[in-house]
C-alpha cells in the first residue's frame, strides 16, 4: 500500500508561555489539495499551533515537515516565502493605503529601481479575477467592510503562490452569500491550483460542507484526527469538551417589562446614512438585530451609543430625551458596548487583564481619590473566575489570551459597571461552543435582573435562540421587527432583501 503523502506535517509540537503549557506533543498532518478543519474550545491551543507554523511564535519543541522537508520559520516573511499564508481572525492591515500596497508590501516590482505601477496593477486585477471579484486595486482599505477586507487578504495569500493557506475564523463576520462565494474560491484553488487549507472555526455545519479532514484540540492536546466523513455531530462535540452537549441554547425565562428605550425616526449625518430607524426595547428584553453584512447593524449601535453622529430623529430613555455627543456621555448614562472590532476598538494589547477589565470605570476602584491597585486585581479576578477565563492571572498581557477568552475580558469590563442597556455587536464571534453557551445564559440573566440587551448577530439559528424580537435591517433602513416566537428562517431572509 502506497504510503500517504502529506504537504504538511507538525508531529511533537509543545509550546508553554511561563506556567501555561498550550499546546502538548501535538500533531497535524494536510494532504495535498485538501482542507483540514481546526476545531476546539477557546484556549485549546489552535491559533498557537499555527502562530507556531508561521513564525510568530517559536516552538519549544517539534517538527515541521513541507513537502517532506524540514522547516522551521523565523519570521511570517520567511512563511510566506516559503509557501505558507495565515490569514488571521483579527486582520493586520494598512487600511490607509490600497488594495495593491497591502498585497505587494515589502515586494514592490520595480523597473530600473522605480516601482512599476502598472504591472502591480494589472497584476492585481488578475489575480482577482481568478478569484471571481470585481475589486478596484486601488481602492483605500479603510473604505472597504470587514467581508471585504479579509478576501483581499486570502487574494494576498494566493498571490505568494502558497502550498498551504491557514484560515483562522474566515467566515465570522461574513454573511451567507459571502460564505458561499469564499468556500466556491477555496474548492476552485483546491482544485485548480492544488491548494491545501487549514480551516479553524468554530461552525460546525462549515466544518461538513468544506473540510475533508478534521483536527480537534482541547486543553493543548489532539483529541480527534479523522476524515469528517466519518465523524458525526456528537464525535465532534464531546471530541471538543468531553461531553455531549444536549441543548444549543438555554431557555428564555425573561419577561419583558414596560418600554425603556424608544427610538423615532433616526438617521444618521455621515455616510453610510441610516435612514428613518424606529423602534422600542423593553425592561428585561432581548433584541435582536439582523441583516446582510453592511445593512446597517453596527452603524444602529454606534449611533445609540453616541459613535456616530445623529442628524434626524430622538431617542428617550426612561421616558427622557437623550442625546449622547460622544461614547462617553452614552457610558455614563449607564450604557454599555461591546464592538465586533475588538482588537481595533476593544482592546489595550499591551496591558494585562487587570488594566484591561477596569479601564471603564476607574472611578471606581479609587480609595481616598487614589486609584486602588488592590481593587483593581480584586476586580480583574473576580472577572476572572465568573467568566471562566483560561488565563494564567490577572497579569497576564490581553494580547496572550485567545481571541475567545479576550471577549470575555471586554464583557467582564462593562458587567463590572454594571449598566442598564448592553449594546453587543457580534458578541459571539469566533467564540467556541461552550463560551457562547456562557454568554447566552448570562445575557438571559442580566434580562431577568431587568437589564435590556441590543444584540447583533449574523448567525440565523443564535438570533432565534436567544432574542425576544427581532430587528431586520436592510440597506440602511429597517425592513421590521418580529417577535422571535412566531417567525422563522424563511421571514427573516426576505426581510433582509426588503430594501436591495
Amino acid at each position: 500500500m502506497e504510503q500517504e503523502k502529506y504537504v504538511l506535517e507538525m508531529t511533537g509540537l509543545s509550546k508553554s508561555f511561563g506556567k501555561n503549557h498550550v499546546l502538548r506533543d501535538v500533531s497535524l498532518k494536510v494532504r495535498p489539495g485538501t482542507v483540514r478543519g481546526l476545531r476546539g474550545e477557546n484556549g485549546a491551543g489552535k491559533s498557537t499551533m499555527m502562530k507556531c507554523l508561521f513564525g510568530i511564535y517559536s516552538m519549544d519543541s517539534g517538527e515541521v515537515k513541507l513537502d517532506g522537508v524540514n522547516v522551521n520559520f523565523n519570521s511570517p516573511k520567511e512563511a510566506l516565502e516559503n509557501g505558507i499564508a495565515m490569514v488571521h481572525q483579527e486582520l493586520n492591515q494598512c487600511l490607509d493605503r490600497s488594495i495593491i500596497d497591502n498585497i505587494y508590501l515589502g515586494r514592490y516590482r520595480t523597473r530600473a529601481g522605480i516601482i512599476n505601477e502598472n504591472a502591480r496593477y494589472y497584476k492585481c486585477l488578475q489575480l482577482f479575477s481568478d478569484l471571481g471579484r470585481n475589486y478596484n486595486p486601488k481602492t483605500i482599505r479603510r473604505t472597504m467592510s470587514v467581508s471585504q477586507r479579509q478576501m483581499v487578504e486570502i487574494a494576498k495569500a494566493v498571490s505568494y503562490n502558497a502550498k498551504v493557506i491557514v484560515l483562522d475564523e474566515p467566515t465570522s463576520s461574513l454573511s451567507e452569500r459571502e460564505v458561499k462565494k469564499l468556500f466556491e474560491i477555496i474548492n476552485r484553488l483546491k482544485k485548480e491550483k492544488n491548494i491545501s487549507f487549514v480551516f479553524i472555526s468554530h461552525k460546525r455545519d462549515e466544518i461538513y460542507e468544506i473540510c475533508d479532514d478534521i483536527t480537534i484540540l482541547r486543553d493543548g492536546e489532539v483529541t480527534l484526527q479523522d476524515l469528517v466523513k466519518n465523524t458525526d455531530l456528537n464525535i465532534l462535540v464531546k471530541a471538543r469538551v468531553g461531553r455531549s452537549l444536549d441543548n444549543r441554547f438555554p431557555p428564555m425565562t425573561n419577561k419583558p417589562g414596560d418600554d425603556i428605550l424608544l427610538v423615532h425616526n433616526l438617521s444618521t449625518k455621515y455616510k453610510p446614512y441610516l435612514k428613518d430607524i424606529s423602534f422600542n426595547l423593553r425592561k428585561g428584553e432581548i433584541l435582536g438585530i439582523y441583516g446582510l453584512v453592511g445593512a446597517g447593524r453596527t452603524e444602529l449601535l454606534e449611533s445609540l451609543f453616541g459613535i456616530r453622529t445623529i442628524a434626524t430623529g430622538e431617542i428617550f430613555f426612561n421616558g427622557k430625551r437623550i442625546f449622547f455627543k460622544d461614547a462617553n456621555e452614552a457610558r455614563k448614562a449607564n450604557f454599555a458596548f461591546v464592538s465586533e472590532e475588538r482588537k481595533v476598538q476593544g482592546l489595550f494589547p499591551m496591558d494585562d487583564l487587570t488594566f484591561n477589565t477596569c479601564i471603564a470605570d476607574l472611578d471606581k476602584y479609587k480609595k481616598f481619590g487614589i486609584l486602588s491597585n488592590g481593587r483593581m486585581r480584586d476586580a480583574a479576578k473576580r472577572e476572572i473566575f465568573l467568566r471562566h477565563t483560561k488565563c494564567n492571572d490577572e497579569n497576564d498581557k490581553i494580547s496572550s489570551l485567545s481571541g475567545g477568552n479576550q471577549q470575555k475580558v471586554i464583557i467582564g469590563r462593562w458587567l463590572e459597571r454594571t449598566p442598564d442597556i448592553f449594546l453587543l455587536d457580534e458578541p459571539t464571534r469566533g467564540i467556541d461552543i461552550m463560551a457562547k453557551y456562557q454568554i447566552y445564559e448570562l445575557r438571559i440573566s442580566l434580562a431577568n435582573q431587568g437589564k435590556s440587551v441590543i444584540m447583533v448577530s449574523s448567525e440565523r439559528p443564535e438570533i432565534l435562540g436567544v432574542t425576544n424580537r427581532i430587528l431586520v435591517m436592510s440597506n440602511y433602513r429597517m425592513a421590521g421587527i418580529v417577535d422571535t416566537k412566531s417567525t422563522n428562517q424563511t421571514e427573516l431572509r426576505k426581510l433582509c432583501a426588503k430594501y436591495l
